[in-house]
């Protein structure tokens, strides 16, 4: 895995292939990038020539009209949310089933692996990932509403404190996201798989809540451990982004870069949300 999620692992967007060597030389063509395995090395990946063909080694990158923004980004990230969201208010308006909702989460699972290992962007099959997701989202939240009211709500008002105060942290570069930043992280997040599986394993066989993670002090530890994870996420996922777009990413990656992003704050929600349940006593 390298990044937050296994969508940016398949794209070069990182001046330092998935965060090698962050602090290698950014120059082209630099000792300490050919050695660190820099794809951006022999110049931008991007770059093409005035027929539109691929060059092999420019030194920089002729202006292009079709190139990633941040306002591309944007606009499919909202998109892609905005899909979510509807999906969930049609879930939770019909009082779906937990059981239907559960075959579309694992619907969205299968979608999202197929678009983490395609090799181009694929909005509709991003746009039918966001709708399946969003029919899970809603009808697990009507479903723990109904036992907490408004805390749904809550993880909804918690997930966007995070997003912003990582933003900010971020641009401030309170959050610096180099080499040690990423092991750690992804450390982390291979530890915290594990248990789940593990726990999920010992939830399946054994009975009851496992190991613990959903409940009591352990609960709660797990619970903030994921949140904390989420933010990481999003740094990563940020730092991608604006990778993609100084290395002049086509315009097709902000597909991948909205898909990266909706799965980081599902992520973020969900674990918000378990974690709110344990602590009002579910």
């Amino acid at each position: 895995m390298r990044s937050s999620n296994p969508v940016f692992s398949r794209r070069g967007f990182s001046r330092d292939n998935g965060f090698a060597s962050f602090n290698a030389a950014q120059q082209a063509g630099g000792p300490a990038a050919v050695q660190q395995g820099n794809p951006y090395a022999s110049g931008n990946p991007y770059a093409q020539t005035a027929d539109g063909t691929l060059q092999g080694a420019p030194p920089v990158a002729p202006p292009q009209t079709d190139r990633m923004t941040m306002d591309d980004v944007v606009m499919r990230t909202g998109i892609t949310l905005g899909t979510v969201v509807v999906g969930a208010a049609v879930a939770w308006i019909m009082s779906m089933p937990l059981p239907l909702a559960v075959g579309c989460g694992l619907v969205a699972m299968v979608l999202g692996l197929v678009q983490a290992f395609k090799r181009k962007a694929s909005p509709p099959l991003i746009i039918a990932y966001a709708a399946f997701e969003g029919l899970f989202l809603g009808a697990l939240s009507s479903a723990i509403n109904e036992r907490l009211d408004g805390a749904p709500m809550q993880a909804v008002l918690g997930t966007m404190a995070v997003f912003v105060g990582v933003l900010i942290a971020y641009k401030t570069r309170l959050i610096r996201v180099n080499q040690r930043f990423y092991r750690y992280v992804m450390a982390a997040a291979i530890g915290f798989l594990l248990l789940t599986a593990v726990n999920l394993l010992f939830m399946a066989f054994g009975g009851g809540d496992g190991l613990g993670f959903r409940s009591g002090g352990l609960g709660i530890l797990f619970g903030v451990v994921g949140v904390i994870l989420g933010a990481c996420f999003l740094a990563l996922d940020f730092k991608q982004v604006e990778d993609g777009i100084a290395y002049g990413a086509p315009r097709e990656e902000s597909w991948l870069a909205a898909f990266g992003l909706t799965m980081t704050l599902v992520w973020i929600y969900l674990e918000l949300l378990r974690l709110i349940s344990i602590l009002r006593g579910d």
